[in-house]
């Protein structure tokens, strides 16, 4: 019964899929009948040619089976591709979703008309697919005559996302009735905080469970690689081929669980980097120059060494009587280190600002609305209090304010300053809530509600990025001290093969050394250190949302500590190795 049962399910899930391909193409930017001649014939040519090429060459069959396979990769992609497109038209919208539903509030409480409010928020270019589905409301208001309500309900039944959905048909069905959008929107607010609460801490578990697959899938390729290090020992085949093809396998599963984990991660960005110019902070672009510069002079000057210009790395290290090779990939990444720290100080900078931020917001919208003033009478006293890292920019700004600067240059140089991406939006939001008669007090609770909200699922975010910095740092140490135990003892078992008497030549058919080029394995087995440095640091960046640039503290300590567990694994191996033989 129990089989029966889960073989209904099954069935039951895969008509479901097949409904949603089917029902995709019809979500196209193209007609179905355009889309079959451009894209789905053309894909299924490839994959029937990709079969008679495997039956009409004459090649290995080992050779044959990729490419039919490849074909078939081929046609499934253009086959499955209209999926795939709508679903990343629903991830576009429910990322954005949160701040334009909260846009839209603020531009609710105004004087302006509730189509203008859509037309606003559909020039937005920040909200992509969210915006483009907007401006279709106001198309079919603007071209077909159609009241708000019904453009709503029309657009429910094909926007991608069930949220967009589900708030098209609230609103159509509030409107009709007869509510404001002002009042609407207000009562939304609840739901729409608690619905980002619940995808963002849904995306945090499913980051959770990739992160133990990842843990299991390194250890099984860490496993495998071990494995082609030592086997040629016993069957005589290149170690170098077998380590070189389980390396990219190794590679391309760490990228494939790095764009997995960049899709599943959340959309919220720290920084603010406007279009037109980017962030203008000497201490940064200098942090960026040194250490960059740092880097490659460093490579420069050991590729001279090499060539014989100049002492070289060895000359430097003269202390040391063999410079072990795992320095030549440590030190030069180190100058990343400055660049790193640099940029980490000034997001924690950022992450103050932004913890401040609803504080002083709620208090600005508090103070304008009792006391009936303008923004730059409100600071005058306001920016006496104590709002930490906040301060010295809202004291810049009531500066600005004071010399009757436009107040949209104003907050924009305030905006720039504070570095932030959420402040960025919500100044934004309340300077134009003001503008067009929002009440102060209104919109100053609306934004601090919606910050400390995010600033709460930033925290559990910041808990999980810990947890994820442990694991990679821990695996890391593991993977690299496992590769090296095994280069260690087949570099051992070849020298020891080497000493053997001819007396010992039937021992000597056991163990095949010959092909055994161990600089040229642990020059590989270093790449696999970097890569996975690299990538690991960009794991925990994408995790954390941070700058991009921050990864380089992650990237060079895991290389240093990859660097590190190598020298030591090899020269405490060779040793005992050495004593026991």
């Amino acid at each position: 019964m129990a089989t029966q049962e889960g073989s209904g399910d099954r069935l039951n899930s895969l008509l479901a899929f097949v409904s949603d391909v089917l029902a995709s193409y019809g979500r196209l930017d193209m007609s179905r009948r355009r889309y079959m001649l451009l894209i789905f014939l053309p894909t299924f040519s490839v994959f029937l040619l990709s079969i008679a090429a495997a039956i009409v060459l004459q090649i290995p069959v080992t050779a044959k089976i990729p490419i039919p396979l490849l074909g078939l990769l081929v046609w499934v992609t253009g086959l499955l591709y209209p999926k795939l497109y709508v679903t990343q038209k629903r991830t576009e919208i429910e990322d954005k979703f949160h701040l334009a539903m909260t846009h839209m509030t603020v531009l609710a409480t105004t004087n302006i008309d509730r189509v203008e409010v859509f037309r606003r928020l559909a020039s937005e270019e920040e909200y992509g697919a969210l915006a483009d589905e907007l401006g279709r409301v106001v198309g079919l208001v603007d071209t077909w005559n159609q009241s708000i309500d019904d453009a709503c309900r029309r657009r429910a039944k094909e926007v991608p996302s069930e949220v967009m959905s589900d708030l098209y048909e609230r609103l159509a069905f509030t409107l009709e009735a007869g509510e404001e959008l002002k009042d609407f929107m207000l009562d939304e607010q609840d739901f729409i905080i608690e619905n980002y609460q619940t995808i963002y801490e849904g995306q945090l578990a499913n980051l959770e469970v990739m992160e133990d697959l990842y843990i299991s899938m390194i250890l099984s390729m860490t496993f495998g690689l071990v494995f082609a290090i030592v086997l040629p020992i016993l069957t005589g085949v290149n170690p170098t081929v077998t380590v070189s093809a389980v390396i990219g396998l190794f590679f391309l599963v760490q990228v494939a669980f790095f764009f997995v984990i960049r899709n599943i991660a959340p959309y919220d960005p720290v920084w603010y980097f406007p279009q037109p110019r980017f962030v203008e902070d000497k201490e940064l672009w200098a942090a960026i120059f040194i250490g960059s510069l740092g880097s490659l002079g460093i490579i420069f000057f050991m590729g001279l060494g090499f060539l014989g210009i100049g002492p070289g790395i060895d000359g430097v290290l003269f202390f040391i009587e063999d410079v072990p090779l795992p320095l030549y990939v440590s030190i030069p990444v180190t100058p990343l280190l400055i660049t790193g720290i640099v940029m980490r100080m000034e997001e924690e900078r950022i992450k103050e600002r932004d913890e401040q931020f609803p504080n002083f917001m709620r208090s600005l919208g508090t103070a304008e609305t009792a006391q009936q003033a303008t923004t730059v009478e409100v600071l005058t006293t306001l920016r006496q209090k104590d709002f930490g890292g906040l301060s010295p920019v809202i004291n810049r700004l009531y500066r600005r304010l004071s010399m009757r600067l436009s107040p949209e240059n104003a907050w924009g140089d305030f905006s720039l300053e504070a570095k932030s991406y959420l402040i960025q939006k919500y100044s934004e939001m309340y300077l134009v809530g003001r503008q067009m008669g929002g009440t102060p007090q209104v919109l100053g609770e609306l934004i601090s509600q919606n910050m400390n909200t995010i600033n709460q699922l930033r925290e559990q975010r910041r808990q999980e990025t810990v947890t994820l910095i442990g694991l990679l740092y821990g695996i890391s140490a593991a993977a690299v001290f496992a590769f090296f135990i095994g280069l260690e003892v087949a570099n051992i078992l070849g020298e020891f093969s080497g000493e053997l008497t001819l007396d010992q030549a039937e021992f000597g058919q056991l163990i095949y050394t010959q092909a055994y080029n161990v600089p040229v394995i642990e020059y590989l087995l270093l790449l696999v250190v970097l890569f996975n440095a690299a990538l690991s640091s960009l794991m925990i960046r994408t995790i954390d949302g941070g700058n991009k640039a921050t990864a380089y503290v992650h990237f060079v300590l895991l290389t240093w500590l990859g660097a590190g567990v190598a020298i030591f694994t090899r020269e405490v191996v060779s040793s005992l190795l050495q004593i026991q033989l």
